[in-house]
């Protein structure tokens, strides 16, 4: 479901966005380099080490996108439903609250980028600015993102 403004994802988390037309219309008069921001809180992302998964091939090495990192991107893309990914420059600020003191911070950094990617963003490219941050939560582990659109789409 594309709605603007608030969207209730789970007794918990919330999910703030608005689509480009609607960033252009509710800009009309406004100064140039306008920027909006897209919040939201998403299920905690598997580790960098479970990601991909590497086996050979014909004496190779074939690298591939494990089955939970590739669950992890459908659940994000329809937690989110964003219409259209925004294409101008982004900054992120990541918030992640895992359920134990374990694990390396930009371990789930990458897989949260590369799930966003296509979905909120066009390409992580897009990102030149990043903050993150680790709290525990072993009640409700999870990741609050917060990506400031530098531009208008």
């Amino acid at each position: 479901m594309r709605l603007f403004g608030m969207v209730s994802l789970r007794p918990h988390g919330q999910i703030h966005f608005m689509t480009c037309k609607a960033l252009e219309s509710d800009n009309a008069g406004k100064a140039e380099g306008a920027s909006r921001n897209i919040n939201l809180i998403l299920p905690m992302p598997p580790s960098a080490n479970v990601y991909w998964r590497t086996t050979a091939r014909n004496g190779f090495a074939h690298t591939y996108v494990s089955d939970e990192a590739k669950a992890y991107k459908a659940s994000v893309a329809r937690l989110v439903g964003i219409a259209t990914p925004v294409y101008s420059a982004i900054a992120l600020s990541v918030k992640v609250f895992r359920p134990q003191r374990s694990g390396d911070l930009d371990n789930r950094l990458k897989v949260l980028i590369d799930a966003l990617k296509g979905v909120v963003y066009a390409d992580d490219k897009q990102i030149d600015e990043i903050h993150a941050f680790r709290y525990e939560d072993k009640f409700r582990p999870r990741v609050e993102v917060e990506i400031l659109v530098k531009g208008l789409c």
